[in-house]
C-alpha cells in the first residue's frame, strides 16, 4: 500500500516537473522567435528596400563612351548597390519571355530603349535621395527619362516604421507574459510542497536551508527548458535560412549566439527569482493558512 502511494506521488512529481519544463520551453521558444524577428527586422526591411529598381532610359543617340562613364560614376557613389545595363535587344527578349509572344511581329521594329537598372543601398531608398539621383541623371543630354515607383517607396518606408514600433510593443508584452507564465508554473510546483516546507520550518530548518533545494531544482528545470527552446529556435532558424537564403540570417553568428545566450540566461534567472519568491511566500504563511 505504501509502495503504491509512493509511486503515485512520484508520478505526480514527475508530471509537475514535466509541466514546468514544458511551460518554460514553450514560452522561451516563442520569446526567442520574437527576438530573432526583432534582430532581423532591419535586415528583412533592407532586403525589400533593395529590390526597388531605378531605371535610367537612354536615348538612341547615346554613345558607348557616355554610357560607360555614367555607369562608372554611378558605381563610385555611396548609394548604389548594383548596376545592370539592359540593351533594347535584351529588353525585347525579356518581354517576349514574360508575354509568351514576340511583340515585334506586330510592331515591325523594336520601340524599346537601352536602359540602366540601379539597385540602391537600403539606407538611401528614400523619396529625397531618389529625386536627387533622378535630377542628377537628367542633367546628361543622352538620358531620356528616369523612372521608379515613388508610391511604393513611400508605402514601404511608412510601413517599416509602423511595423518596427509594433514589434517593440509586442516584444515587451511577450517578455511580461513569459515572466508571468514561468512564474505561475513554478509557484504551482512549489505550492504542492507547501506542507513539506512548513514541516521543515517547524523542526528548526532555516529559510535559506529550506529554499536552497527548491531553487536549485527550479534552476535545473529552467536549464532543461531553455535547452529545449534553443533547440527549437535552431531548427526554425535553419529552416528559414534554407527557405530564404537571401536574408543571410547566419551571416552574423555573433548576434544569433548572443540571442541564444540571453534565452538560456532568462531560463535560469526567471526560474531562480520565481522560486525564491514562491518559497518565501509559503515560508511566511502560518500553518492554518496553508489550507487556503
Amino acid at each position: 500500500m505504501s509502495s503504491s502511494f509512493e509511486q503515485h506521488q512520484k508520478r505526480r512529481l514527475i508530471s509537475s516537473y514535466f509541466s514546468v519544463v514544458l511551460s518554460i520551453a514553450l514560452v522561451l521558444f516563442l520569446l526567442g522567435l520574437l527576438g530573432m524577428l526583432v534582430l532581423n527586422a532591419k535586415k528583412v526591411s533592407d532586403h525589400f528596400k533593395e529590390q526597388v529598381v531605378v531605371t535610367i532610359f537612354l536615348k538612341d543617340t547615346a554613345k558607348d563612351v557616355e554610357i560607360k562613364q555614367l555607369e562608372k560614376s554611378l558605381a563610385m557613389t555611396d548609394y548604389v548597390k548594383s548596376i545592370d545595363y539592359v540593351s533594347k535587344e535584351q529588353a525585347a527578349e525579356i518581354m517576349k519571355a514574360e508575354n509568351g509572344e514576340d511583340f515585334m511581329d506586330f510592331v515591325g521594329y523594336n520601340p524599346l530603349q537601352n536602359s540602366i537598372d540601379i539597385h540602391l543601398k537600403a539606407d538611401f531608398v528614400t523619396t529625397e535621395q531618389l529625386e536627387k539621383m533622378a535630377a542628377d541623371a537628367m542633367t546628361r543630354n543622352f538620358v531620356d527619362e528616369v523612372t521608379y515607383d515613388n508610391d511604393l517607396v513611400n508605402l514601404m518606408n511608412n510601413n517599416v516604421q509602423k511595423i518596427s514600433f509594433w514589434v517593440l510593443v509586442i516584444s515587451g508584452i511577450f517578455t511580461l507574459i513569459a515572466v508571468l507564465l514561468i512564474n505561475s508554473s513554478i509557484r504551482l510546483s512549489v505550492y504542492s510542497k507547501r506542507f513539506t516546507i512548513k514541516t521543515m520550518q517547524m523542526v528548526g530548518a532555516t529559510k535559506q536551508f529550506i529554499r536552497r533545494p527548491f531553487v536549485w531544482k527550479s534552476v535545473r528545470l529552467g536549464i532543461i527548458g531553455a535547452i529545449l527552446a534553443m533547440a527549437g529556435m535552431g531548427v526554425v532558424l535553419y529552416y528559414v535560412n534554407q527557405t530564404f537564403p537571401e536574408l543571410s540570417l547566419l551571416n552574423n553568428p555573433t548576434v544569433m549566439v548572443g540571442l541564444f545566450v540571453v534565452i538560456f540566461a532568462m531560463g535560469i534567472v526567471i526560474s531562480w527569482i520565481s522560486t525564491h519568491f514562491a518559497t518565501q511566500r509559503f515560508l511566511n504563511l502560518k500553518t492554518d493558512e496553508l489550507y487556503y
